[in-house]
């Protein structure tokens, strides 16, 4: 009897090891498939899972996330096709409507130099306005297009500080007929950062870009030691709804004045591409734009974002 018992607590023990490694093997192959398939999500590859489990469960399951795989590539090669196609639609409409605007807006120019009745003079200025506009929206497209397709430049050691101050420079006078007077906060020590220096400036114009298109007399500019700079002012036409809207493509507000919309969708596509990030944030009537550029260039967001 006793060695029966003994028998019996050996082969419990046994199916218990056995149970124990099976558990331990099912945990090691679900944690490979999960890093395996945040890799294969992060890069572009070619490469499916694979496990060491001969389990059929854990098997079956390798082969339904390999076969969404598949298919999340076919969708990531169709989007990457329709937005290179996109682009290059953009840009060659944008071109070959340039040349027809430059003639128009000679002719208007020659049409200045004539004698025309009253009427005939008010309706030239409303066509010398529109002609203007559109003008203006497709340099904005060919600029969007073009910063799309740019490659990225060579990052350098950039001082926030002294960017923020040339740039509210370069836009002084925006600012003044806008009735704007920056209250600007930056800290002694100097914040440097590495970062593409002309997209840089070319952000931070869209962005002051934006608050002259919104603000009706106010604007403070605050910039931290930990890299996160602060644009904030009233912003009566625009809601919370709205401001979640502003980095799309496209989108304006009626009262926000001219313009196609890409503005803050650039200052994101760049600003992302330099490792930092961008938030655009309405209350009680104040829209604030947050950029945070991290310490060393990443593409990871960080945790300042949600």
């Amino acid at each position: 009897m006793v060695y029966i018992l003994c028998a019996l607590c050996v082969l419990l023990g046994l199916a218990i090891l056995l149970l124990v490694w099976k558990i331990l093997l099912l945990r090691r192959s679900a944690e490979e498939l999960r890093c395996g398939l945040q890799d294969r999500l992060d890069t572009d590859t070619n490469t499916l899972l694979s496990i060491p489990s001969r389990d059929k469960a854990m098997c079956r399951l390798a082969a339904g996330l390999n076969d969404q795989l598949r298919q999340l590539r076919r969708e990531r090669r169709r989007c990457q096709n329709g937005d290179r196609e996109l682009k290059e639609a953009v840009a060659n409409v944008s071109h070959d409507l340039r040349t027809p605007l430059t003639a128009i807006c000679g002719y208007l120019d020659l049409l200045e130099g004539e004698e025309k009745s009253e009427t005939a003079a008010r309706y030239l200025n409303l066509i010398r306005g529109r002609t203007d506009h559109l003008r203006g929206l497709m340099e904005e497209f060919f600029r969007y297009s073009a910063v799309l397709s740019a490659a990225s430049a060579e990052a350098s050691a950039v001082n926030l500080n002294r960017e923020v101050e040339e740039a509210l420079a370069a836009w002084y006078a925006a600012l003044s007929a806008a009735g704007i007077t920056p209250v600007v906060d930056l800290p002694e020590r100097p914040v440097v950062r590495r970062l593409d220096r002309e997209a840089l400036v070319r952000v931070l114009g869209n962005v002051l870009s934006n608050a002259v298109k919104y603000s009706p007399g106010d604007l403070r500019v605050t910039l931290t030691e930990d890299g996160v700079l602060t644009f904030s002012n009233r912003a009566p036409a625009l809601t919370a709804v709205l401001a979640e809207k502003l980095f799309d493509r496209y989108f304006t507000v009626e009262s926000g004045g001219q313009g196609a919309g890409l503005g803050l969708s650039i200052a994101r596509h760049l600003t992302e591409r330099m490792g930092g990030g961008i938030t655009a944030d309405w209350q009680d009537g104040v829209l604030t734009v947050r950029l945070l550029f991290p310490e060393g260039k990443t593409k990871e967001k960080s945790s300042f974002f949600p």
